[in-house]
């Protein structure tokens, strides 16, 4: 999966706003940060607790918690990893973000 893969599919998700974060792509809903590009070839989604839990343990080959993030809300995607986890993980970002704002 490519950054740009990453976009066109969140683009198709209601209300995400594309903008940059610190010089890199990232995707908004109501103001609320989705996902952002991390390391090269990595994408940051923001998951935490069980749902983060959950991706990890089920797909270890595409997600992981990089030491710098073990306190916050977010996962790392490697986008060579499973690309439907990685959509799902998004949308799944995508939706806990619109709740939050309802």
């Amino acid at each position: 999966m490519t950054l740009e893969e990453v976009e066109a599919y969140l683009l198709t998700l209601d209300g995400v706003r594309a903008r940059r974060a610190g010089g890199r792509p990232a995707w908004y809903v109501d103001g609320l940060l989705v996902a952002r590009a991390d390391a090269p070839g990595t994408l940051l989604v923001r998951l935490g607790g069980t749902d983060r839990e959950r991706l990890v343990s089920a797909h270890p080959e595409t997600f992981g918690v990089p030491p710098r993030w073990e306190a916050h809300a977010k996962v790392q995607a490697d986008l060579e990893g499973d690309a439907e986890a990685v959509r799902g993980a998004l949308r799944l970002a995508w939706e806990r973000q619109r709740s939050a704002r309802a």
